[in-house]
């Protein structure tokens, strides 16, 4: 399952993130510091089911009228502070958290309502654009001294005569998600010695800020844009390459209306319908909210999830059955299971995504939409139904 992390100050509304994206209970405090211990749970991507193609709906609990959610990760730690890195605040449990994640939200208050501490000062009062910069910083120092710390081993490794740099630092750096691939990547795009000896701090650093890059993308959160200035919201869109502006109350607001029976609503539309009695104040709030959807086209947070996943790490969701012709599994389930792989990825690589003995006895493919068996290597693409014909089923 992918893993997206929520990062950012403390007091941005990360935590409020995670429960409307998760329904999950947990602290929500206006304090720094609310989250002590990570917070792990499900979440979904959005996408668009391909029994819209069929003359009925799949029924699948993850379908909800032709609109299906994918389930990913969702983690939430500890608020980063400047100094992170050094262990202030939480930072060293909030970082090592963050190892194993394949992409990061880094939800900002875009009201610029929390100073960089995460303490609470008058809406605009803090430039939100400072806080920009700080996240990646930390992290590329914390990756940084993770090199550092273990550069003598590669120093001994090196004197070895079957020495392979390549090999030496993806055993260093697979912990944090860094594959084969992306070091051979880096060591291209990086002016560095070939001896580990001659390697100084900056070769070091530089090493750690590509690494970063490339297995910790970032997709900004402009958080609590129901309240920011317009100004706020504007300078951030131009300052990052990825932002979403959000409203993680409005989304929560939303999911607990709909709970209660009170709306009609799902993640990720742009709007909702009123079909239980509501007070005159609930009616005002949603009212608010619906304001800010309209705007935006939605509250952001389904956008902010699915962006992560299909935009930034340029993923595909297909779905595998056993019978071609009605898209079923062996009990008879429509469409019953959905997997996000890398785009380029083939059949052989859906198969062991399945199951490794599925791929293991891997014979061939039928696209089911043409009912044609395919390549082993043809590319895949978003909604491909796949039939996989293999040993082991």
């Amino acid at each position: 399952m992918l893993s997206i992390a929520l990062a950012g100050k403390p007091n941005a509304g990360k935590s409020t993130f995670y429960q409307a994206a998760t329904m999950a209970e947990v602290d929500v405090g206006n304090y720094p510091f609310t989250t002590i211990d990570a917070n792990r749970g499900v979440t979904h991507v959005r996408t668009d089911c391909p029994c819209l193609d069929l003359q009925q709906r799949c029924g699948n609990e993850r379908c909800h009228d032709g609109k299906r959610y994918v389930p990913v990760e969702l983690l939430d730690v500890a608020g980063l502070v400047p100094g992170a890195h050094e262990g202030r605040g939480l930072g060293n449990q909030f970082l090592d958290e963050l190892s194993n994640a394949d992409v990061i939200l880094h939800v900002v208050d875009a009201a610029g309502a929390t100073d960089e501490e995460g303490e609470p000062v008058e809406v605009g009062e803090h430039d939100p654009l400072s806080d920009l910069d700080f996240i990646e910083t930390e992290l590329d120092l914390w990756l940084a001294s993770i090199v550092d710390r273990n550069w003598e081993s590669v120093e001994r490794a090196s004197r070895s005569p079957d020495f392979d740099l390549d090999e030496a630092l993806v055993d260093l750096l697979s912990g944090v998600g860094a594959s084969e691939l992306d070091v051979s990547r880096a060591l291209r795009e990086l002016d560095h010695p070939e001896d580990p000896l001659q390697w100084a701090d900056d070769h070091r650093e530089a090493l750690a800020e590509d690494i970063r890059q490339r297995t910790k993308p970032i997709v900004v959160v402009a958080n609590k844009a129901d309240i920011a200035p317009e100004e706020n919201l504007q300078r951030l869109r131009e300052a990052a390459d990825a932002v979403v502006p959000a409203t993680a109350d409005g989304e929560l607001a939303l999911r607990k209306a709909a709970e209660g029976g009170v709306i009609e609503y799902d993640p990720g539309d742009a709007d909702f319908e009123i079909v239980g009695d509501v007070s005159e104040q609930q009616q005002r709030g949603l009212e608010r909210i619906r304001e800010v959807m309209a705007e935006w086209g939605g509250t952001g947070i389904q956008e902010a999830l699915d962006y992560a996943v299909y935009d930034l790490l340029d993923h595909i969701t297909v779905y595998p059955v056993q019978d071609a012709t009605h898209w079923t599994d062996g009990q008879g389930n429509v469409l019953p299971d959905a997997f996000l792989l890398p785009s380029g990825s083939t059949p052989t690589d859906l198969a062991y995504a399945v199951h490794s003995d599925i791929g293991d006895g891997y014979l061939h493919a039928v696209d089911a939409r043409e009912d044609m068996r395919i390549s082993d290597e043809q590319a895949l693409e978003e909604g491909d139904v796949i039939k996989v014909v293999s040993t082991a089923n």
